[in-house]
């Protein structure tokens, strides 16, 4: 089938609106916690705080209004409708980037970056810095099509972005992704396709082989201690989406709250925050991308992608130039040791002093930098 790109508008009916306001105004509330603080998940009075703002002043149009301000399309691409954003930029010579989010991200998490992006001489930058810009939803996410049968794991949406971009007329790219944007990102540098020129992650999944593990160096000790504990305290919501994702949609399609908490959540435990999401994000911001999944019914969908892909976690020696932003609140961090058993071609390798696993969401300004920096030698 040709590639045929067809222009999108995100154009939500008022009644969708006053259906989730009605939902909101009906919550049934747990009892409080039984311990100070997050140790059990959200507590009581920031949820009744944050839900207060989305049903009394939150305003879903102007989000609508900022995605639409950029040019969006759908294009079926193996039996699937994609929804992408296509920024080009005003310097011609720009280098193609195909970008993706995780979850519980969405294409929002990129709005705040697109314009230093893709005109940086506009945003402290140089001509020379520029990027044209493709930023997909994934599959069973937002504005995405919701894949029917089984079979859309990272390698298949790896496959397709490539599609993407070659029927976008880039024969000469990059790609960068976090989260499961990470997992597509490294998949296609081990498919390596013709016009793949690098990529770049700011999560990076390469741990130790049995021999480094034995002599560890104090920052791979650091970051081994770092995953123990995550292990530990934060990874319930991926044993629950790759084991039963289809009973917890239930639960997250039905009920605004019970999506918005558990995604709010993860913006408290995967941030360089103080102590509540609100350090580091506007309600505004974090709303805009809860309302993705709610509006867009995915919370099913989405978390379907740990069921396919979670055990199948692209691993592999590649020698696609990697470039990495070790972002130090990430919740699974790479050591260049280690990363260099996968990646045989390691050409930026950013330590960054602030900032977690919503890179771009959180830390804008750094993100933009890193990403000037990590392709400086491909231009």
């Amino acid at each position: 089938m040709a590639f045929e790109p067809r222009p999108f508008a995100v154009e939500i009916s008022q009644d969708a609106l006053d259906d989730l306001n009605a939902r909101l105004d009906l919550v049934r509330w747990p009892e409080k916690e039984t311990v100070d603080g997050w140790q059990q998940g959200v507590p009581l009075a920031e949820a009744k705080r944050v839900v207060d703002y989305w049903r009394n002043s939150y305003d879903w149009r102007r989000c609508e209004a900022h995605l639409n301000s950029y040019d969006q399309f759908h294009a079926e691409i193996d039996g699937l409708d994609i929804h992408f954003l296509h920024i080009r930029s005003p310097h011609d010579d720009a280098l193609p980037m195909i970008m993706t989010h995780g979850w519980p991200g969405s294409v929002i998490e990129f709005l705040n970056v697109i314009e230093p992006l893709t005109n940086p001489s506009a945003h402290g930058g140089t001509a020379s810095q520029a990027f044209h810009l493709v930023i997909p939803s994934l599959p069973g996410y937002g504005f995405s099509s919701r894949p029917a049968q089984t079979g859309w794991t990272v390698q298949r949406t790896a496959q397709a972005w490539d599609t993407l971009m070659r029927g976008l007329g880039y024969d000469r790219y990059v790609a960068q992704g976090g989260d499961w944007g990470s997992a597509v990102t490294s998949a296609m540098a081990l498919q390596k396709p013709g016009g793949l020129a690098a990529i770049h992650l700011n999560m990076l999944v390469a741990g130790p082989a049995p021999e480094q593990l034995e002599n560890p160096t104090d920052e791979e000790k650091a970051i081994l201690e770092q995953m123990k504990l995550w292990s530990a305290q934060e990874r319930g919501y991926s044993e629950e989406q790759s084991t039963k994702p289809q009973t917890l949609g239930y639960s997250l399609v039905d009920s605004p709250v019970g999506q918005a908490m558990w995604i709010y959540e993860k913006f408290k435990g995967w941030t360089d925050c103080n102590g509540s999401p609100a350090d580091c994000f506007s309600l505004d911001h974090v709303l805009d991308n809860i309302m993705v999944y709610w509006l867009t019914g995915t919370g099913a969908s989405s978390a379907r992608l740990y069921w396919e892909s979670l055990q199948k976690w692209p691993r592999g020696k590649t020698d696609v130039p990697l470039a990495y932003s070790d972002f130090p609140k990430e919740i699974v961090r790479g050591s260049r040791r280690w990363a260099a058993s996968s990646f045989e071609n390691i050409i930026h390798w950013g330590e960054l002093e602030n900032g977690g696993h919503f890179a771009a969401f959180e830390q804008p300004e750094l993100f933009v930098s890193e990403l000037r920096k990590a392709f400086t030698s491909l231009r």
